[in-house]
């Protein structure tokens, strides 16, 4: 690993998630001095990864991180060809409906299809959330052996909600029903008020893609038969497109 560049990850990342930072909160976090961060964050910034807010000297992250995510988004063949079956999903069920890729031990939402009632609604695309705590995580897991078995291997989980699975054992017990069923439900587990199922999508040759699912509220949870027939239909026709001969796809590696 080389550690100039992990260093320049790891800003990156506190930046995300704390939006804007100080220099010294950033050298806290990396447990760092002060003008080694300073030598770092003056690299990114001179690329357009960071920039500093004048009126408070905070830094946060900047417009190329925006251009590097638009590039990711327009290559993955995944998301271009679920757009389709994303939009024929909301329109059959009322829901919302997210496409998610694994990172590390979180999940990206890489597209999002708003629910059709004509209501505002935030655009998702970036949300990052933790993928024991939620269905699209749970439906990529079930089906990435390695990915499983760190996270049965992890001590406590974060807790998101009084309702998140937290213990590493009761977790792998779920996963073994998704990869069974192909179906994976969560229940209040990351936010409370919502709830969702999700399905893994595959190309055949890999470990589960990425996953599609449903955001439901928790006052209509569980959904009908018809709902989850209509996103177990969707997962396996993009999955088809993407050159799977057969979904679930059950791999030498999944427990």
């Amino acid at each position: 690993m080389i550690q100039s560049v992990d260093r320049a990850i790891r800003i990156l990342r506190a930046l995300q998630g704390s939006r804007r930072l100080g220099l010294s909160d950033i050298a806290s976090y990396l447990d760092l001095p002060a003008s080694t961060v300073h030598g770092i964050i003056r690299t990114l910034a001179a690329h357009g990864m960071v920039e500093q807010d004048r009126s408070s000297g905070r830094y946060q992250l900047g417009p190329a991180v925006l251009l590097l995510g638009n590039v990711y988004l327009d290559t993955l063949e995944m998301s271009g060809r679920a757009a389709k079956w994303s939009e024929e999903l909301a329109r059959r069920t009322g829901f919302a409906v997210r496409l998610a890729v694994l990172l590390s031990n979180d999940v990206v939402i890489v597209q999002h299809e708003p629910r059709p009632d004509g209501t505002r609604q935030m655009r998702e695309v970036g949300i990052v959330i933790p993928a024991h705590a939620c269905a699209l995580g749970k439906a990529i897991l079930a089906f990435r052996g390695e990915d499983r078995r760190r996270f049965a291997e992890a001590g406590p989980l974060r807790a998101m909600t009084g309702e998140t699975l937290v213990e590493p054992d009761l977790l792998e017990k779920e996963l073994k029903s998704v990869a069974a069923t192909g179906i994976a439900t969560e229940s209040d587990e990351a936010v409370l008020g919502d709830s969702g199922v999700a399905a893994p999508v595959f190309d055949g040759e890999h470990p589960a893609l990425g996953a599609i699912g449903l955001v439901i509220p928790t006052v209509e949870y569980p959904p009908p038969d018809a709902v989850i027939d209509a996103l177990r239909e969707s997962a396996r026709n993009l999955s088809r497109e993407l050159g799977a001969s057969r979904w679930p796809v059950q791999l030498p590696d999944t427990r």
